[in-house]
């Protein structure tokens, strides 16, 4: 093939990739505001137990937060909605990343928790269908992904707001080989994409008494997508006179959270999907791992949330998932709680697991047979909840 047509056909995709931007854009323009919970006359909350330990340590988080919604459930406010086929069997079996019918029943919910989903690689026997994570973020727009470091004894208290459809992933599956030698993939930014992935974390910021908000990119580099949302970051921040804003680039950000002299001093930080995939699992490593730390997805309509880590077959296979470690999927149980209205509940529960986890610890999760079980863990951070 001459070189003029692998230009032209490279150019043609290109054309087509801008098209869909551009059709996502008036798609955001049209949205409405948030959802209000409280005007709700019942709040559904979606279970996927998802692959491998997922639904060993997810049912363990529903146990906590049926423990802690029990008045809610009795009264009708709150209602549990259990989601089953969201497994890689299935997906494989149907090609698709979400089977249409689970997708249905996901949007029959306002809030989801839901279990690691295996995403499969080269080499692994199921076909090569999309990550259901990445699906579900765009089918329900959930653009906002949240994740909390809570280390009090360090000083330590983070929340990190990851925008979660542009970027470096957003079209990362549409790259385009021009020849065999050159490959280009594609970063994308909108105003409207920028603005509300801000917006949410300023709001944050504003409804919790922080102080200070951060943006972390790569603007001087990368000027026109990083500059774009650095722009409007000070723009926005003019909103908001009573909270401090600042940005730092991703590199030397990652070099400061270690930094045991300045990384207390951040609070809010809001950042692109790529630099806030690194960030957000370096950070979580103060905290004990990715297994410790929970994760929250947010849309207008809808909220995902879900623990960091993945689906860890090999200890199904090895008869294990019993004894695996829940504290992640809890802690994003805590986030729904807070995201639905429930804070007090929310604050009851990530003190309860900071005794359970950090300062008492009577019971040691090993993954294996040598520790407590994951139901033994929830009955442990049940009873120290009633002491509270």
């Amino acid at each position: 093939m001459m070189r003029t047509e692998q230009i032209e056909m490279a150019k043609e995709k290109f054309g087509q990739l801008l098209e869909e931007q551009l059709k996502r854009v008036e798609v955001m323009k049209a949205q409405g505001d948030f959802v209000d919970y409280k005007s709700l006359d019942q709040i559904i909350i979606g279970v996927c137990g998802g692959d491998g330990i997922g639904p060993a340590i997810t049912g363990q988080a529903k146990r906590v937060l049926e423990y802690l919604l029990n008045d809610e459930v009795k009264s009708g406010k709150v209602a549990f909605k259990d989601i089953e086929g969201l497994t890689i069997e299935r997906r494989a079996e149907e090609k698709a990343a979400i089977p249409p019918a689970v997708l249905e029943e996901l949007k029959e919910c306002h809030v989801i928790l839901k279990g690691p989903t295996t995403t499969p690689r080269k080499g692994d026997p199921w076909p090569n269908v999309e990550s259901a994570n990445v699906a579900m973020r765009k089918e329900l727009d959930l653009f906002a992904n949240v994740r909390p470091v809570r280390i009090p004894e360090q000083g330590i208290d983070w929340t990190f707001y990851r925008e979660n459809t542009e970027g470096a992933y957003a079209v990362g599956s549409k790259g385009v080989n021009v020849t065999e030698d050159l490959g280009v993939d594609f970063t994308v930014v909108t105003s409207q994409g920028t603005e509300r992935i801000i917006r949410a974390a300023f709001e944050y910021a504003k409804a919790n008494g922080k102080t200070r908000v951060t943006a972390v990119t790569k603007a001087n580099i990368i000027k026109t997508t990083d500059g774009k949302f650095l722009d409007i970051f000070y723009k926005m921040a003019k909103e908001y006179p009573g909270i401090a804003a600042d940005d730092w680039y991703i590199d030397i950000m990652t070099a400061k959270l270690v930094d045991e002299k300045r990384r207390k001093d951040f609070q809010v930080l809001v950042l692109p999907n790529l630099y806030g995939d690194i960030l957000t699992d370096e950070a979580a490593e103060f905290q004990g791992g990715v297994g410790t730390a929970g994760s929250a997805n947010i849309g207008k309509r809808y909220a995902m949330f879900e623990a960091i880590h993945g689906s860890a077959p090999r200890m199904v296979d090895e008869g294990r998932d019993q004894y695996a470690d829940p504290s992640s999927i809890i802690r994003a149980g805590a986030m729904l709680l807070g995201h639905i209205g429930h804070q007090d509940k929310a604050d009851k529960l990530y003190r309860a697991l900071d005794i359970c986890t950090v300062t008492e610890k009577k019971l040691v999760l090993t993954g294996r047979d040598t520790g407590a079980t994951g139901a033994e863990f929830a009955d442990y951070l049940m009873e120290t909840i009633e002491k509270l």
